[in-house]
């Protein structure tokens, strides 16, 4: 999982360094999250269906692998055109990401610890926050931009051999069954994919933008900026662990509204950082504890309903959503951040938030009428 997404918190860190090295602009370094997420979810549901048919070691091996080549292309890039198409291929594990490691949990892990382990599990797209912003960020500033992207390829590398050798082999793919593939989400994946439409544009707007905004907003040092993303990512690894071990049925249902109602207030305290820099840190801590945690306890969600056989595709349907989320919303905030109005964007961010709010609350209400334990 940190790998997958590996490329966004890496392209966020470095954003100033890339901004002032390759010559490209705030508004092309939103396009670069544009394109890679947009890929992400155009090949989420054929991504979910590939999974249940060749098993979770396989598609972890090949998520690895593209990868480490991907982050090989982006170090290499002269400018905006071969980046832009290092981000899209990286587009493909985000794609097969859920999916994947969402089915290695239901083959290895009993009922009663589903929840924790997929917090744990979800925590690791955090973990590659945290390690964009600190040690790849601090490792960019002797080796310079290029040498860290390429250390972390050659990680991405290496764990693909672990995984190939360490994880139990896969299963024999299931008979073809096309009444059960369905690219259109319906009922309770609607919803949550709607929730995820909105979490997923104010998240990578922060991911994306945060860096620079403390660099050209708040005139810290690159290094420093790049801190901010580390503390997101640590905070979102505690939040998605912790929310997702209180994700059990008959509760689980009211948390995204709650989550997101509480990533309203952390864009508000980034806003608030250019009257009190301390305010910045502060949100991005609450960035990481209420907006980041959101999408784990969806993937919670879709794992305690998914019908049999079908929680691959039902979690990239999810994911589908949040990436389509991804792609949208750093296109929007670059406008803002071109011209220097982070304000603006920040308040476009508590919006975005809000509206996954509206969307959760109304889907927990319509469950709860519903009374059958799955949405209607």
């Amino acid at each position: 999982m940190a790998f997958s997404m590996l490329q966004l918190f890496l392209l966020g860190a470095l954003g100033p360094r890339l901004v002032e090295e390759l010559g490209i602009s705030p508004t092309a370094l939103g396009l670069t999250t544009t394109v890679g997420f947009g890929t992400a979810a155009v090949l989420s549901p054929s991504g979910g269906r590939m999974v249940d048919r060749i098993g979770p070691r396989r598609s972890l091996v090949v998520l690895l692998v593209l990868s480490a080549l991907a982050l090989a292309l982006i170090g290499a890039a002269p400018g905006p055109g071969l980046l832009l198409g290092a981000v899209a291929l990286g587009g493909i594990p985000q794609a097969v990401a859920n999916p994947a490691t969402n089915k290695a949990i239901l083959a290895t892990v009993p009922p009663s610890r589903r929840g924790a382990v997929t917090g744990l599990k979800q925590s690791g797209v955090q973990l590659g926050a945290f390690a964009a912003g600190l040690p790849l960020a601090a490792l960019a500033g002797g080796l310079g931009w290029r040498g860290a992207v390429w250390t972390a390829s050659g990680a991405a590398l290496l764990t693909a051999v672990w995984a190939l050798r360490a994880l139990p082999a896969d299963p024999p793919a299931p008979p073809t069954n096309p009444a059960r593939t369905s690219f259109v989400p319906r009922g309770m994946v609607a919803w949550l994919a709607g929730f995820s439409l909105f979490l997923g544009a104010g998240i990578a707007s922060v991911n994306t933008y945060l860096a620079l905004y403390g660099v050209q907003g708040l005139g810290m040092g690159p290094a420093v900026a790049g801190g901010l993303v580390a503390v997101l990512g640590v905070a979102g690894i505690l939040g998605r662990v912790g929310w997702s071990k209180t994700a059990r049925p008959g509760r689980a249902e009211w948390l995204p509204t709650l989550l997101a109602c509480g990533a309203v207030g952390a864009a508000a305290l980034l806003a608030g950082g250019q009257l009190a820099v301390a305010l910045v840190w502060l949100g991005a801590v609450a960035v990481g504890v209420f907006a980041v945690s959101g999408n784990a306890v969806s993937m919670v969600l879709v794992m305690q309903r998914a019908a049999p056989g079908r929680a691959g595709q039902d979690s990239a349907l999810v994911a589908a959503g949040f990436f389509a989320g991804f792609a949208v919303g750093p296109a929007l905030f670059g406008t803002f951040a071109q011209s220097g109005r982070y304000g603006a964007g920040w308040l476009l961010v508590a919006a975005e938030f809000a509206a996954a709010a509206a969307v959760a609350f109304l889907w927990a209400v319509r469950d709860r009428r519903a009374g059958t334990g799955r949405a209607a």
